[in-house]
């Protein structure tokens, strides 16, 4: 006989990829690429949302966060059920759900009437000081009737019901994910395979924020307006991008990731340390020769499981107990704190960050989407690498590790307080300014619309709702079908006025303001790694598992879910200006920026300082420790050292 070990591959080749424990990082990476896209895309997508169905901020803010809701309910249950449950197909099943819910989602546009904002070339007269009202009663009631109907008013809830369902689809991806390939990965392949995956969970919400600034420069209803009939471009106030194309886009997406795992099987060979960590070798199966033995049959081992595993009943009754010994830990509770204030942060800002760029320096939506997604996270991802090659690189110990993350953050307090003074005061828009107000009485007789919302930018630098309420009679359309009001009443030097805002005049501080986020977010993210570390080896070793699970549903409870709607109430109260349709409130038009500013940042220096206060405590507390762990070595020697000195005298 022959023992040619070309022979022995034969087996291999023909089993099923599906067998590879590296084909399924290769498909969970993507799958948490695609599920991770969606929830930085509605993030990106947040202010748009906002001003297409007139949501205050606060609204917009439950809205974002509302994912965490189902997410938080379920997690809980994931710890229990564990390896009982096939998990390959609860991935796949949970991600088919995040493709329903990022669908229905998109579909809500479809179920919308095409968007209405005050018009600039059609039904110019409209637009302008006119002795009589231009605007009929039954035109006006036509519009508002259909802004009443059914599906318009059930839109909310349906994005509501989207995220719900979005969050809930979330729960068995990370968790079962993460614990399938820790149970057949091999102990040196491991780590590289849960440190792609952490980087995936970084890598997608910037994806959904790039491709957010991407879909945001089509028009919202291209789909259903010519395009020669739009004539709004990026930079208008009046401008909604097509904020549900990139659902369907990471519909489809979820939808291709999510069919693999439906053949992946409940139990694999367990991959051996010896082979190559390669990309080519994801598809190339094991030998059947390294793949070592079970010394158990398989149902020897699930009735061994089925013994040791508790019940469910047992396992809901043992869980308030494991928590409190667990919040118990001071070092613990602690890291948590200061981890929540950090979330906190991060989810407010994340949220409406790019909002606070368009409005602060007067840019579109697009590019301060792609200012988060391009320049933040990446630096925010940058940093945590770093924190981590910190650790390993001096070894360093819990109080190391507390000192490291005390150092980040108070260099993050010196990055962050500056932000605070980068900015301008808002424009001068009549009738909401100081001193402004006698301006609207030169357009009283105009009839103007309260609800027209048309800026335009006076020739005096003062800014207008619309033509009407600057008194503008006429019109004027140049060669290249530019528009310019002119004989404008309420305008003082040369009295005519661009369709346009006049901006904050900010733009000029756009980059140091850039900059100083990039590097805040990069010194931040230092105390990530750093904080896990201190958590994991604080905690005893049967109660690991169980800790992190709290501490994420911490995470969801204090920070992601209550910061969103925290942060959107702080900038709701700065409204000057709220719009109107049929007589109802809508979405802010004009904010006081020099309000806005520093509540909004200074809602984040005082995260931080949270944080900071939190790391402190734990120096403090590490110290005391050494100190009574001192005392008892001491007092254990000076014991020893007279039982001695008694057995000498004895002898």
């Amino acid at each position: 006989m022959t023992s040619d070990p070309r022979s022995l591959r034969v087996p291999a080749r023909s089993r099923s990829l599906f067998n590879s424990i590296k084909f399924f990082v290769f498909c969970h990476s993507l799958l948490q690429l695609a599920q991770l896209l969606v929830s930085g895309y509605m993030k990106s997508s947040i202010s748009t949302i906002e001003r297409r169905y007139g949501l205050s901020s606060q609204k917009s803010g439950l809205l974002a966060s509302f994912n965490e809701v189902g997410n938080t309910i379920l997690i809980i249950f994931v710890s229990f059920f564990g390896s009982r449950v096939h998990r390959p197909r609860y991935i796949g099943a949970g991600a088919l759900l995040a493709c329903l819910a990022s669908l229905l989602m998109g579909v809500t546009h479809f179920m919308s009437e095409p968007y209405h904002y005050t018009k600039t070339s059609n039904e110019k007269s409209a637009n302008l000081c006119q002795s009589e009202s231009s605007v009929t009663t039954s035109s006006y009631n036509q519009t508002c009737l259909k802004q009443e109907t059914p599906a318009q008013q059930g839109i909310y809830p349906m994005l509501l019901l989207g995220q719900l369902l979005l969050g809930v689809g979330a729960v068995p991806i990370q968790p079962f994910g993460i614990s399938y390939i820790d149970d057949y990965a091999s102990k040196r392949n491991s780590p590289l395979y849960l440190g792609i995956l952490l980087a995936m969970t970084s890598i997608g919400p910037a994806f959904g924020f790039i491709t957010g600034a991407l879909m945001l420069r089509f028009y919202v209803d291209f789909d259903k307006v010519p395009k020669e009939e739009i004539e709004l471009d990026t930079k208008d106030l009046r401008w909604v991008g097509a904020w549900w194309l990139g659902f369907l886009v990471a519909s489809c997406l979820l939808f291709l990731t999510a069919l693999p795992y439906l053949f992946f099987p409940r139990n694999m060979p367990k991959e051996v340390s010896q082979l190559p960590c390669d990309i080519l070798s994801i598809f190339v199966q094991e030998d059947p020769e390294d793949i070592d033995p079970e010394p158990e049959s398989k149902e020897q081992q699930q009735q061994t499981d089925t013994r040791q595993e508790p019940t469910l009943i047992q396992f809901l009754k043992s869980f308030p107990k494991i928590a409190l010994r667990t919040l118990r830990n001071p070092i613990y509770l602690l890291v948590v704190l200061a981890l929540v204030n950090l979330s906190a942060l991060l989810s407010g800002l994340a949220t409406f960050m790019a909002k606070f760029i368009e409005k602060q320096f007067s840019q579109s939506a697009s590019f301060s989407t792609m200012m988060i997604g391009g320049v933040g996270i990446p630096m925010a991802v940058l940093g945590t690498v770093l924190g981590g090659a910190l650790m390993r690189r001096f070894n360093l110990s819990v109080n190391g590790a507390s000192k490291l993350c005390t150092i980040a953050i108070l260099l993050c307090i010196l990055t962050a307080l500056p932000m605070l003074f980068l900015g301008c005061p808002t424009q001068n828009i009549a009738g909401v300014s100081n001193n402004s107000y006698d301006l609207l009485q030169c357009s009283s007789n105009c009839h103007c619309s309260e609800e027209a919302f048309n800026p335009v930018c006076g020739s005096d630098g003062m800014e207008f709702r619309s033509p009407c309420h600057a008194g503008c009679q006429s019109v004027e359309t140049d060669n290249f079908s530019k528009v310019k009001y002119t004989e404008c009443r309420c305008v003082g030097g040369l009295s005519f006025a661009l369709p346009r805002s006049c901006g904050s005049g900010c733009e000029h501080l756009l980059l140091p303001f850039v900059i100083l986020l990039g590097l805040t977010a990069f010194i931040a993210a230092f105390s990530q790694t750093p904080s896990c570390m201190m958590i994991l080896r604080e905690v005893p070793p049967e109660d690991k598992s169980f800790a992190v699970g709290v501490q994420y549903m911490l995470f969801r409870v204090l920070a992601f879910m209550p910061g969103p709607v925290l942060y959107g109430s702080v900038i709701d109260t700065t409204c000057i200006l709220w719009g109107k349709k049929c007589g109802k409130q809508t979405s802010c038009q004009y904010y006081n920026l020099e309000r806005f500013r520093s509540r909004f940042l200074g809602l984040q220096v005082v995260f931080v300082c949270g944080g900071l206060l939190c790391y402190l405590l734990t120096i403090v507390v590490l110290r005391k420790r050494d100190r009574y762990q001192e005392s008892d070595y001491q007092m254990v020697n000076q014991k020893i050292s007279e039982n001695g000195k008694e057995k000498e005298l004895i002898t």
